[in-house]
């Protein structure tokens, strides 16, 4: 993990086109501001990580019981 400073109006950039850049600092925190193209997702890790957890869940093979049963009759019609 690179660790940096900076001061209120000071940025990072990283890659050729994403830029952040401290806005405000108070007690209650860093405002940032984000500048990326279009196509660049930018999320705060807690939606990021809802996403990828609903990603995950849909991707995840329907295993309900009457899912099963459906597959079960479904497997003895064809015998």
């Amino acid at each position: 993990m690179l660790v940096v400073s900076r001061k209120l109006d000071e940025s990072i950039v990283i890659g050729d086109g994403i830029e952040i850049k401290v806005l405000r600092v108070g007690r209650e925190g860093v405002r940032l501001g984000i500048t990326a193209a279009p196509h660049v997702s930018v999320h705060r890790g807690e939606i990021y990580n809802a996403i990828r957890r609903a990603n995950e869940s849909a991707a995840a093979p329907d295993t309900s019981v009457e899912s099963l049963v459906a597959r079960l009759r479904a497997s003895q019609k064809k015998h």
